[in-house]
Protein backbone atom coordinates (compact mmCIF):
# COMPACT_ATOMS: atom_id res chain seq x y z
CA UNK A 1 0.00 0.00 0.00
CA UNK A 2 0.86 3.66 -1.13
CA UNK A 3 2.18 5.51 2.07
CA UNK A 4 0.91 9.52 0.50
CA UNK A 5 -2.47 9.84 0.32
CA UNK A 6 -4.84 12.96 -1.18
CA UNK A 7 -7.09 15.08 1.16
CA UNK A 8 -10.06 14.34 0.10
CA UNK A 9 -13.86 14.56 1.33
CA UNK A 10 -15.65 11.55 2.24
CA UNK A 11 -19.55 12.56 1.96
CA UNK A 12 -22.39 10.75 3.73
CA UNK A 13 -23.85 7.41 2.22
CA UNK A 14 -27.03 7.78 -0.29
CA UNK A 15 -29.74 5.27 -0.17
CA UNK A 16 -30.69 3.43 -3.68
CA UNK A 17 -33.96 2.56 -3.04
CA UNK A 18 -37.38 1.11 -5.09
CA UNK A 19 -39.99 2.80 -4.50
CA UNK A 20 -41.20 5.02 -1.66
CA UNK A 21 -38.70 5.63 0.98
CA UNK A 22 -41.22 6.17 3.45
CA UNK A 23 -43.62 3.41 3.29
CA UNK A 24 -41.06 1.00 2.23
CA UNK A 25 -39.43 -0.90 5.22
CA UNK A 26 -37.35 -3.27 3.78
CA UNK A 27 -33.40 -2.59 4.06
CA UNK A 28 -32.09 -0.96 0.98
CA UNK A 29 -29.41 -3.31 -0.82
CA UNK A 30 -27.49 -0.24 -2.53
CA UNK A 31 -25.92 2.48 -0.85
CA UNK A 32 -23.45 5.15 -2.46
CA UNK A 33 -20.77 7.05 -1.59
CA UNK A 34 -19.25 9.82 -3.11
CA UNK A 35 -15.25 11.44 -2.78
CA UNK A 36 -13.89 14.80 -3.52
CA UNK A 37 -11.50 16.52 -3.97
CA UNK A 38 -10.83 20.41 -3.08
CA UNK A 39 -12.42 22.51 -5.73
CA UNK A 40 -10.03 22.80 -8.94
CA UNK A 41 -7.80 19.65 -7.78
CA UNK A 42 -7.08 16.60 -10.21
CA UNK A 43 -5.31 13.52 -9.42
CA UNK A 44 -3.93 10.42 -11.03
CA UNK A 45 -5.27 7.47 -8.71
CA UNK A 46 -2.75 4.84 -8.16
CA UNK A 47 -4.38 2.77 -5.60
CA UNK A 48 -7.80 3.24 -3.75
CA UNK A 49 -7.78 1.68 -0.62
CA UNK A 50 -10.41 1.00 2.06
CA UNK A 51 -11.84 -1.40 5.39
CA UNK A 52 -15.21 -3.32 4.32
CA UNK A 53 -17.82 -3.63 6.28
CA UNK A 54 -20.38 -5.89 5.21
CA UNK A 55 -20.72 -4.70 1.50
CA UNK A 56 -20.79 -7.76 -0.76
CA UNK A 57 -19.41 -6.09 -4.26
CA UNK A 58 -18.18 -2.81 -4.73
CA UNK A 59 -18.82 -0.83 -8.17
CA UNK A 60 -16.21 2.23 -8.66
CA UNK A 61 -16.85 5.28 -11.05
CA UNK A 62 -14.71 8.15 -11.65
CA UNK A 63 -15.13 12.11 -12.67
CA UNK A 64 -12.98 12.74 -15.01
CA UNK A 65 -11.99 16.13 -16.59
CA UNK A 66 -11.72 15.71 -20.71
CA UNK A 67 -8.37 17.73 -22.53
CA UNK A 68 -12.07 20.21 -23.19
CA UNK A 69 -11.92 20.89 -19.93
CA UNK A 70 -15.37 19.13 -19.29
CA UNK A 71 -15.77 16.51 -16.61
CA UNK A 72 -17.70 13.09 -17.02
CA UNK A 73 -18.68 9.92 -14.94
CA UNK A 74 -16.86 6.46 -16.09
CA UNK A 75 -16.80 3.09 -14.42
CA UNK A 76 -13.40 2.32 -13.65
CA UNK A 77 -14.30 -1.00 -11.55
CA UNK A 78 -17.25 -3.17 -11.78
CA UNK A 79 -18.81 -5.69 -9.35
CA UNK A 80 -15.89 -6.40 -7.33
CA UNK A 81 -16.27 -9.06 -4.95
CA UNK A 82 -16.03 -8.58 -1.49
CA UNK A 83 -17.30 -11.15 0.52
CA UNK A 84 -17.19 -14.32 -1.34
CA UNK A 85 -20.91 -15.56 0.18
CA UNK A 86 -22.85 -12.34 1.22
CA UNK A 87 -24.18 -14.42 4.08
CA UNK A 88 -21.15 -15.45 5.60
CA UNK A 89 -18.79 -13.72 7.57
CA UNK A 90 -15.71 -14.33 4.93
CA UNK A 91 -14.41 -10.86 3.98
CA UNK A 92 -17.07 -8.31 5.80
CA UNK A 93 -14.00 -6.40 7.31
CA UNK A 94 -10.87 -6.85 5.70
CA UNK A 95 -9.07 -4.21 4.65
CA UNK A 96 -9.02 -3.75 0.50
CA UNK A 97 -7.11 -2.00 -2.25
CA UNK A 98 -7.92 -1.00 -6.03
CA UNK A 99 -4.75 -0.81 -7.83
CA UNK A 100 -4.45 1.66 -11.14
CA UNK A 101 -3.63 -1.90 -13.37
CA UNK A 102 -7.17 -3.28 -12.19
CA UNK A 103 -9.08 -0.32 -13.14
CA UNK A 104 -11.15 -0.31 -16.68
CA UNK A 105 -9.85 2.83 -17.72
CA UNK A 106 -6.81 5.43 -16.86
CA UNK A 107 -7.65 6.80 -13.74
CA UNK A 108 -6.09 10.24 -14.83
CA UNK A 109 -7.34 14.16 -13.90
CA UNK A 110 -9.75 12.71 -11.22
CA UNK A 111 -12.24 15.05 -9.56
CA UNK A 112 -14.80 12.70 -7.55
CA UNK A 113 -14.57 9.18 -6.85
CA UNK A 114 -17.88 7.90 -6.29
CA UNK A 115 -18.37 3.91 -4.22
CA UNK A 116 -21.87 1.83 -5.29
CA UNK A 117 -21.63 -0.42 -2.48
CA UNK A 118 -24.34 -3.58 -2.83
CA UNK A 119 -25.42 -6.32 -0.10
CA UNK A 120 -28.55 -8.38 -1.45
CA UNK A 121 -28.37 -10.17 2.05
CA UNK A 122 -30.68 -9.31 4.93
CA UNK A 123 -28.48 -11.44 7.43
CA UNK A 124 -26.95 -7.89 8.52
CA UNK A 125 -28.60 -4.76 9.55
CA UNK A 126 -26.16 -2.50 7.95
CA UNK A 127 -23.26 -2.32 5.34
CA UNK A 128 -20.54 0.09 4.30
CA UNK A 129 -16.97 0.83 3.41
CA UNK A 130 -14.75 2.83 6.18
CA UNK A 131 -11.37 4.35 5.98
CA UNK A 132 -11.81 5.37 2.01
CA UNK A 133 -8.16 6.87 0.95
CA UNK A 134 -6.58 7.69 -2.11
CA UNK A 135 -3.20 7.42 -3.29
CA UNK A 136 -1.77 9.15 -5.87
CA UNK A 137 0.80 8.44 -8.48
CA UNK A 138 4.51 9.48 -7.34
CA UNK A 139 6.42 10.99 -10.58
CA UNK A 140 10.26 10.46 -9.88
CA UNK A 141 12.80 13.15 -9.76
CA UNK A 142 15.92 12.24 -11.70
CA UNK A 143 17.61 14.35 -9.60
CA UNK A 144 17.08 12.74 -6.71
CA UNK A 145 18.17 9.01 -7.79
CA UNK A 146 21.81 10.18 -6.39
CA UNK A 147 21.18 10.17 -2.28
CA UNK A 148 22.23 13.80 -1.47
CA UNK A 149 24.96 12.50 0.89
CA UNK A 150 26.92 10.87 -1.81
CA UNK A 151 26.52 13.69 -4.43
CA UNK A 152 28.22 15.77 -1.59
CA UNK A 153 30.93 13.16 -0.99
CA UNK A 154 31.92 12.81 -4.55
CA UNK A 155 32.10 16.64 -4.27
CA UNK A 156 34.15 16.73 -1.81
CA UNK A 157 36.67 14.11 -3.14
CA UNK A 158 36.79 15.80 -7.04
CA UNK A 159 38.09 19.05 -4.72
CA UNK A 160 40.51 17.06 -2.57
CA UNK A 161 42.26 15.42 -5.36
CA UNK A 162 42.88 19.23 -7.73
CA UNK A 163 44.22 20.77 -4.02
CA UNK A 164 48.11 21.03 -4.49
CA UNK A 165 47.98 20.82 -8.12
CA UNK A 166 49.50 24.14 -9.71
CA UNK A 167 46.81 26.12 -11.95
CA UNK A 168 46.23 24.62 -15.34
CA UNK A 169 45.81 28.35 -16.70
CA UNK A 170 49.66 28.88 -15.36
CA UNK A 171 50.77 25.55 -16.82
CA UNK A 172 49.54 25.80 -19.94
CA UNK A 173 51.25 29.31 -20.18
CA UNK A 174 54.67 28.16 -18.83
CA UNK A 175 54.40 25.32 -21.58
CA UNK A 176 53.26 28.13 -24.48
CA UNK A 177 56.51 30.79 -23.28
CA UNK A 178 59.14 27.32 -23.61
CA UNK A 179 57.57 26.32 -26.63
CA UNK A 180 57.93 29.87 -28.36
CA UNK A 181 61.45 29.84 -26.95
CA UNK A 182 62.73 26.55 -28.40
CA UNK A 183 61.03 28.32 -31.67
CA UNK A 184 63.41 31.21 -31.50
CA UNK A 185 66.50 28.93 -31.12
CA UNK A 186 65.79 26.45 -33.44
CA UNK A 187 65.62 29.53 -35.73
CA UNK A 188 69.06 30.98 -34.81
CA UNK A 189 70.69 27.56 -34.42
CA UNK A 190 74.38 28.24 -36.61
CA UNK A 191 74.92 25.07 -39.08
CA UNK A 192 79.05 26.03 -38.68
CA UNK A 193 80.88 23.44 -36.68
CA UNK A 194 82.98 24.22 -33.79
CA UNK A 195 85.94 22.13 -32.82
CA UNK A 196 86.15 20.81 -29.21
CA UNK A 197 89.81 22.40 -28.97
CA UNK A 198 89.24 25.00 -31.71
CA UNK A 199 89.84 28.57 -30.19
CA UNK A 200 89.92 31.41 -33.28
CA UNK A 201 91.30 29.08 -35.92
CA UNK A 202 93.46 27.53 -33.91
CA UNK A 203 94.81 25.07 -31.13
CA UNK A 204 94.87 26.62 -27.87
CA UNK A 205 98.29 24.55 -26.56
CA UNK A 206 97.13 24.71 -22.83
CA UNK A 207 93.86 22.28 -23.87
CA UNK A 208 95.59 19.66 -25.76
CA UNK A 209 96.49 16.33 -23.89
CA UNK A 210 99.68 14.19 -24.84
CA UNK A 211 99.43 10.06 -23.73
Amino acid sequence: MSVNTVSCTVKPAITLQLGDAKTDTSRPGVYVIDVTLPIGQTVNIQEISFKNYYTACLTLRLLIRGEEGAAKWATCLRNRCLMPSPHTEEGSQDYYSVYRQQMLIEPDNVLAVRLILRQPSSSWLNFSVEEIKIHPCITEDPERDIPDWLSDLTHVDQLSDLQGLPDPQTVSSSIQQMWALTEVMQTNQTTASVGRFDVDGCYDINLLSFT
